[in-house]
């Protein structure tokens, strides 16, 4: 199936690693060129080293999202090197646990900053070049945002926005023909969700306590998974009619009934 992605040029926030890294190599295999925007990193090189052992077509801006300056820069630095945006893919930012009762309200505005600002200078620093592109945003937003965690009220409010946002940029950019879409993943095992894992006491029994509770097959989402449901939102002749959608590849985790579990 052709998604219709050759050539054209995908911006991934923290696409060197976990979901977004996923996604960096779905677009690639799709013959799609792929700006990586994130922190350097010793992971993060390594990536890019794989990526461009094998493809020319990977690129990497260096930059801290949470300065929105950056965005800017990092977006310009895009637009001048490699030319015009077809797709933004907003992926990057952490569950960092700033609750309402152990957090402070300062705590509670640097997570905003890491996982909600960035998106929206982001798309609006790339709105121009998607407007003549006709392009799509996917924003990568978490089950947390329908679902609440505990002890994560940064995260939460900015994955609950960050739907919010799916269908407002939806709404107001339809004259344009650009598409935006989000999509929650639920348990997904990334080098992050590892090493909080490796945390625990046992966590070979709580990975086991946490997939029991998946319904369909008893396991963990695949970040290759997610990274499908991203190229297709992607496609314009594949997803060409697909806006405003929240999509949840999750194995059931969070609609269906828990007695199936």
């Amino acid at each position: 199936m052709d998604l219709g992605l050759k050539d054209k040029l995908i911006v991934v926030t923290g696409g060197a690693a976990g979901i977004g890294g996923a996604i960096t190599r779905a677009c690639l295999a799709e013959g799609a060129r792929v700006a990586v925007i994130g922190r350097r990193s010793q992971n993060a090189i390594a990536f890019m080293d794989e990526m461009n052992s094998s493809s020319s077509a990977c690129h990497f801006v260096e930059a801290e999202l949470e300065d929105l300056s950056r965005c800017e820069s990092a977006i310009k630095e895009i637009l001048a090197a490699y030319g015009d945006i077809y797709g933004l893919v907003n992926n990057a930012g952490i569950n960092d646990g700033v609750g309402l009762e152990k957090g402070s309200v300062e705590r509670f505005v640097e997570s905003i900053s890491k996982n909600l600002t960035h998106y929206y200078a982001l798309a609006h620093h790339a709105l121009p070049s998607l407007k003549k592109t006709q392009g799509a945003i996917v924003n990568i937003s978490s089950k947390v945002a329908l679902t609440g965690q505990g002890n994560t009220s940064g995260y939460a409010a900015s994955k609950g926005a960050q739907l919010a946002l799916t269908r407002e940029w939806a709404a107001e950019l339809l004259p344009y023909n650009i598409r935006v879409n989000a999509i929650l993943p639920a348990e997904v095992m990334t080098p992050l969700y590892r090493r909080w894992l490796d945390t625990l006491g046992d966590p070979k029994a709580e990975l086991a306590r946490i997939e029991a509770k998946i319904p369909l097959g008893h396991r963990m989402t695949l970040d290759s998974e997610i990274a499908a449901a991203a190229v297709f939102l992607l496609s314009p002749t594949q997803s060409g009619h697909t806006t405003g959608q929240h999509i949840i590849p999750d194995g059931g985790y969070v609609h269906l009934d828990r007695a199936l579990t």
